[in-house]
């Protein structure tokens, strides 16, 4: 079996973050491991605390796992120090990880900044360069190529500009009223539009950490990075599909929504 090891915060309403990525990798095969960042008290209607991890605990909990169960393909998630981001990068590079997919959680959907002006040059100027791909929505991207994202066209040229800057594949999200849900996947010098079903779905929490983690579950598998990336966006339709409704807020997707057999019954 192939593995995969998520770096990310804990989600305790369970539809984002560590609780979604283990989800996620089982749903698509592959053995999940963790290592987290942080703890959250939250649910579908807000985050009410978040408690970080110290630096060095972090670095003990990667060393564990990749001196044992050495996972062929890594997730990153929401880091919110520099110093973890550090530790991330320094352990990266000390074990030479392989299928690097980083989703750099930096700005959220309202536009609100996610993690502080340090710690944003800590992840482009050490974490970023170590990734295979970079999943960043229109805003992230914005911050990453500096520039402001109106079309189709502005896309291209951003996902381009970061690419190139940082040698890796960028998976450029739609949505935020631009593109819907299709997403662009710029790679080795050339761009291509995956279309996504669009899917009118108010549950949308944890989409960014499912579809980073489903990516990193194919790449393990052995998969090339667009159909990794094709594979990723179909199952995330699925679990969009399957319209659960769960909590007062913005619920969770059934993750396992393609799980059949006796013991689920």
């Amino acid at each position: 079996m192939k593995t995969a090891l998520t770096i990310a915060g804990s989600d305790s309403s369970g539809g984002a973050g560590i609780q979604a990525d283990i989800k996620t990798m089982i749903a698509n095969g592959v053995y999940a491991m963790s290592a987290i960042t942080a703890l959250t008290a939250q649910n579908t209607t807000g985050v009410t605390g978040i408690m970080d991890v110290a630096p060095e605990f972090l670095g003990k909990q990667l060393d564990s796992v990749f001196t044992d169960i050495f996972p062929d393909a890594v997730k990153i998630g929401m880091v919110s120090s520099s110093g973890l981001i550090s530790v991330i990068a320094e352990k990266l590079r000390e074990y030479r990880a392989g299928n690097v997919v980083l989703d750099p959680v930096m700005v959220a959907t309202s536009g609100a900044r996610l993690i502080t002006e340090d710690a944003v040059d800590t992840l482009v100027n050490e974490l970023i360069p170590l990734a295979d791909i970079i999943t960043p929505n229109i805003p992230e991207t914005e911050v990453l190529a500096d520039m402001k994202i109106n079309t189709a066209e502005d896309m291209e040229t951003a996902a381009r500009l970061i690419s190139e800057q940082y040698h890796c594949a960028v998976l450029c999200k739609g949505g935020h009223s631009l593109n819907d849900a299709n997403d662009l996947l710029w790679h080795d010098g050339t761009g291509e539009w995956f279309s996504g079903k669009r899917i009118d779905n108010p549950n949308t929490h944890g989409t960014g950490c499912t579809l980073s983690s489903a990516i990193a579950s194919n790449l393990a598998k052995g998969y090339s990075m667009k159909q990794a990336v094709e594979r990723a966006k179909e199952y995330i339709s699925g679990a969009l599909g399957a319209m659960l409704d769960l909590g007062k807020g913005s619920g969770p997707m059934d993750h396992g929504f393609a799980v059949d057999n006796e013991f689920t019954k």
